[in-house]
């Protein structure tokens, strides 16, 4: 009985699609440093607030595009997923707002 080894055929590497994960790796590295540098250099308040909450929406704009692929598929299947995002950012908006009109109230 001869005993039979699978071969194994290593693929050349794909140089743009590595150049693009790059691309994209280095974007939100740059991003994640801008959110670094105003964590340290800002005071808190509702400016930071909203420039951290608009730089994780384009984190997860690249994330989603690349990485789960979406960049590639119907438009369609894209406005489903943006259109209920504005909704969720327009209550995140409402809700900092009504909380410091409670604050307001309260104290």
């Amino acid at each position: 009985m001869t005993e039979h080894t699978p071969e194994i055929v290593v693929q050349p590497v794909n140089k743009t699609k590595v150049r693009q994960l790059l691309r994209v790796a280095f974007i939100l590295f740059v991003v994640t440093a801008i959110e670094f540098v105003f964590a340290f250099t800002m005071d808190a308040g509702p400016l930071r607030t909203s420039i951290f909450i608009s730089l994780t929406v384009v984190k997860a704009f690249y994330i989603v595009a690349e990485f789960m692929h979406l960049k590639y598929e119907v438009k369609v299947l894209i406005w489903s997923i943006v259109i209920p995002m504005i909704f969720v950012v327009w209550l995140v908006i409402a809700l900092i707002y009504e909380g410091g009109a409670v604050y307001d109230v309260r104290y």
